[in-house]
């Protein structure tokens, strides 16, 4: 068994996953598009710009896998709350890094820095909303 995040992007999931891969070495496995999607399956009716979002996808990050999606239109996510995603390195510069890049037109809560459980650790929230960790022990 295994727990997966999965994470919606409000029609901007094309650029999550760039920036993912830019910023944290994301790799993209599957990617499917509303307009890929079989008659009758809830995808009818879309204009043509949804219709090219992206229904569901997976990428890894590391060894762990996410999944996620644009969403549909008319229905935009919740902010995140009350959930985090945590990366673990032991190379404090990679941390610093990943964090530095991850934050880049995001919000910082706690700046990157020595804590007394880690030699790096920091707290923020990306462009696309989504709450990260970066923990260096």
């Amino acid at each position: 068994m295994h727990v997966q995040a999965y994470l919606t992007f409000n029609g901007r999931c094309d650029e999550a996953l760039a920036f993912y891969q830019q910023a944290i070495g994301a790799k993209v496995g599957m990617l499917m598009r509303n307009k890929d999607a079989p008659p009758g399956s809830g995808c009818d009716g879309l204009d043509e710009v949804w219709l090219n979002k992206v229904m569901h996808c997976d990428f890894t990050v590391g060894d762990s896998q996410l999944m996620g999606s644009d969403g549909m239109p008319g229905s935009p996510p919740q902010a995140m709350s009350g959930c985090t995603l945590s990366i673990a390195t032991s190379d404090l510069e990679q941390g610093r890094r990943m964090f530095d890049a991850l934050a880049d037109g995001g919000n910082v809560q706690m700046p990157y820095q020595q804590t007394f459980w880690a030699r790096g650790f920091g707290m923020l929230t990306d462009r696309f909303g989504i709450n990260w960790m970066v923990n260096c022990e």
